[in-house]
């Protein structure tokens, strides 16, 4: 960012570990030594095929986050945005930018990255025949209302504000000011795309091309991606290992077992019921460290029973039903933080994190939960059900603490229950599709850190992962005015009135602030955590 010449939102400083441990054997099919040698993670079938656009979950973005380099790389200590395959992006206006890319960059299979790989891309991932979900970070670019329009046909199929200007650059004109779009573009999202992308789509999605350290080998759904290093890449971020073999789960207890055993590498999300003896299992070999992660209970504001003038306070009473503390310390172990607004603390004060804006909404409150529920007439149907996936992340010990607490607080043991879905995939295509009538799990890991990924993304009218569908016009309006703000303090004013909007109609229910953890084997070193909470699998040394 260095060479943008408009103001910058204050960087990120997540402290995050480095740890070194002793060489052993197991975890692998690889028998080679050093960087050559294989590692094995836990992972979990992404919800669709792996194209940039069209990815905004965590799964696949791991996987895109290593085949992929942008324009930008968020640095993995600090989470700043630096440049990976730009050259350097300037403005004087904060409206125009003009985007130079560096020399030599390749993707795996021999093409150069050029200009037009990042333009094509963008221009594929906004165009609304293509039906990608992120779509909408590509809103802000001239000419979106023509390629992918709210109603009625679409009349373009480019971004008009999209310009080649040679083999290495290419300029950028959005609608309006925004001031840190340099700063979102190391979201994959801004991926280029190589020219067998389009050439060939369905080829590219059973294997798909990219620039960044690693190259898949082959994929399995349901059993295993295996990832090798690709030698020839150009970037400073080279891998120190020989690959990454992505092993599919659909319990984390499961994949903790084989941790212990010696026949998996890395789990990057520690069970719960684990959390009690993990020092000890691992002898030092674990890490637990602050993250962009927000966990939230959303609503199906597409379902009148939530759309009603009581609603609002129905939500705010079922907020004020949990007790937040006891639950972070008991289920958690205290690697979780009770939230106390929309955001994250890895942001700081300065940067847009504001501790206590959620205020009474988020402190538990029994009396005061009966009393706001009854007047906005009572839970829908006399009972919610809380939508989640059962095979990750240890959701189902929290959502029976979280209906446990509700129940107790009504006075009503059967107000609140829980209703798992077996897979991710599954849970997040009935999300997708506007099928649940009640409130479901929602988690957040950034995608760049800025106070405005925590909120526009998530909240914004008709954004790509307003799961609930809730929608504010002064909440929109006080984002836009944020977004064209050059003053980074002004900025952070403004989207905190947006989530004083979000708080007054309680829009989710923000549960708690997630830690990053992971645990791995004997045979590993030099294992961190980004600031996403994303294992750094390029810097982890094997044997």
């Amino acid at each position: 960012m260095r060479a943008v010449t408009h103001a910058t939102w204050p960087a990120l400083a997540a402290a995050l570990t480095l740890a070194l441990t002793a060489c052993a054997g197991g975890g692998s099919d690889s028998s080679a030594e050093g960087g050559d040698a294989v590692l094995s993670a836990v992972w979990g079938d992404p919800q669709n095929p792996l194209e940039p656009a069209n990815t905004n979950e965590v799964q696949g973005g791991k996987v895109l986050g290593m085949i992929f380099r942008g324009l930008k790389r968020y640095d993995p200590m600090t989470g700043k945005a630096q440049n990976a395959v730009a050259e350097d992006i300037t403005t004087t206006d904060s409206q125009n930018f003009t985007v130079r890319i560096k020399k030599g960059w390749k993707f795996s299979n021999g093409e150069p990255v050029t200009a037009h790989s990042f333009v094509d891309a963008w221009n594929y991932g906004a165009s609304a025949k293509n039906n990608q979900k992120n779509a909408y970070f590509f809103g802000y670019i001239d000419g979106y209302d023509k390629v992918h329009p709210d109603s009625g046909k679409q009349t373009a199929d480019t971004l008009s504000g999209l310009k080649i200007v040679d083999d290495h650059t290419f300029t950028v004109r959005l609608s309006q000011k925004f001031s840190t779009f340099p700063d979102t573009l190391g979201y994959v999202a801004f991926a280029p795309l190589p020219k067998a992308f389009f050439d060939d789509h369905d080829a590219w999605l059973n294997k798909p091309v990219g620039n960044g350290p690693y190259s898949i080998e082959s994929y399995k759904r349901g059993s295993e991606m295996r990832l090798r290093t690709w030698d020839a890449y150009p970037g400073r971020d080279k891998a120190h290992n020989g690959g990454v073999d992505l092993k599919v789960y659909t319990d984390n207890n499961t994949a903790y077992t084989d941790l212990l055993a010696g026949n998996l590498d890395v789990v990057d999300d520690v069970p719960a019921q684990q959390l009690k003896n993990v020092g000890t299992d691992l002898a030092g070999r674990y890490l637990n460290t602050p993250a962009g992660l927000i966990q939230t209970l959303s609503f199906p504001f597409y379902d009148k029973d939530w759309n009603t003038a009581g609603a609002a306070k129905i939500r705010k009473g079922l907020s004020m039903a949990i007790n937040r503390d006891q639950i972070t310390k008991t289920i958690f172990q205290n690697t979780r933080t009770p939230a106390t607004d929309w955001t994250s603390p890895v942001l700081g004060e300065e940067g847009g994190y504001k501790k206590g804006l959620c205020g009474d909404a988020c402190t538990y409150d029994p009396a005061g939960a009966r009393k706001l529920i009854e007047e906005g007439g009572g839970i829908p149907g006399g009972q919610i059900k809380i939508t989640y996936n059962a095979d990750t992340g240890s959701h189902r010990e929290w959502v029976d603490a979280v209906c446990n607490s509700i129940n107790n607080a009504l006075g009503n043991d059967k107000a609140c229950a829980g209703n798992p879905v077996g897979t991710f995939a599954d849970f997040r295509n009935l999300v997708g599709q506007n099928k649940l009538t009640g409130p479901f799990r929602t988690g957040w890991q950034m995608d760049y850190p800025l106070v405005q990924n925590f909120l526009q993304p998530l909240y914004y009218t008709g954004a790509p992962s307003n799961d609930g569908k809730w929608s504010n016009r002064d909440f929109d309006q006080l984002v836009d005015r944020a977004n064209a703000e050059t003053d980074p303090k002004k900025a952070v004013q403004l989207f905190q009135q947006a989530e004083g909007v979000l708080r007054d109609d309680m829009g989710t229910v923000p549960l708690w602030y997630q830690n990053g953890s992971a645990g791995w084997s004997e045979r590993l070193s030099h294992v961190t955590l980004d600031a996403f909470s994303v294992p750094v699998y390029d810097e982890i040394k094997v044997g």
